[in-house]
């Protein structure tokens, strides 16, 4: 019989990885502009309920898929702010 961790484990890598792309894209870019502010502030509020609860009931699939998606999303969101400032900057000097 599979444990249910089995599919905690196989839905949290799927949901964790989807971000990837997206950090990687912005890496390469260095632009961020269609990824929306409030949309990463809510998501990252949210993974950090979520790790509160994975903490509370020793749900470990759930700890480690939101805590790296917490880290990947945050980095969405520096990544963003960066280049928000950096593109606004080489406007203004034009």
């Amino acid at each position: 019989m599979i444990s249910p961790d089995f599919y905690g484990f196989i839905a949290a890598a799927l949901t964790t990885v989807a971000f990837v792309p997206q950090v990687i894209k912005t890496c390469r870019t260095k632009k961020a502009k269609d990824v929306s502010t409030t949309m990463l502030l809510m998501f990252i509020t949210g993974l950090l309920f979520w790790i509160i609860y994975a903490i509370h009931t020793h749900a470990l699939p759930v700890l480690i898929a939101n805590t790296i998606t917490f880290i990947l999303n945050v980095t969405i969101l520096m990544l963003k702010l960066t280049y928000s400032k950096e593109n606004s900057v080489e406007e203004t000097a034009l």
